[in-house]
């Protein structure tokens, strides 16, 4: 099943969020589990 224009403008705008957040945390730590996190969601998504 596809996606229409507006679902995958809305999955964009979830990972752009995502990424803006980790690019405000400071601490290198948070920093790396939170794109780690992205990450294993985008494997998800392909998966499905």
């Amino acid at each position: 099943m596809g996606q229409t224009d507006s679902q995958f403008k809305a999955f964009i705008r979830f990972i752009v969020s995502a990424l803006n957040e980790v690019r405000k945390e400071k601490d290198e730590e948070k920093r790396n589990k939170k794109l780690d996190e992205i990450l294993a969601n985008l494997n998800e998504t392909l998966k499905d």
